[in-house]
């Protein structure tokens, strides 16, 4: 498990007040992967409804509030895979 997954983990369990009603999953390319569920965030590679693919820079500026999660994915830094609705309400759990 790295350093970033571990952190990331750590800053979208602060994020969010509980858990999410439904399941995504974060991967962080050369990194690893993250679930969210509605028992919060673990590091895991489970299946999901929603996948979530980018970067660790990418997502980090995610996290931190310097990108949002929509620009992220129309400017092609966060690709998206399943279902969108899910995706939408993450990005405005993290945002």
């Amino acid at each position: 498990m790295s350093d970033t997954i571990n952190t990331a983990v750590a800053a979208l369990n602060d994020k969010m007040s509980g858990g999410f009603d439904g399941t995504a999953k974060f991967v962080i390319d050369g990194e690893g992967a993250i679930m969210i569920d509605e028992n919060g965030a673990r590091a895991a590679d489970d299946d999901a409804d929603v996948t979530l693919t980018a970067d660790a820079d990418t997502f980090q500026s995610i996290l931190e509030g310097d990108l949002d999660p929509t620009a992220a994915f129309m400017s092609g830094k966060l690709a998206v895979d399943g279902d969108m609705g899910m995706a939408m309400k993450l990005g405005s759990v993290l945002g």
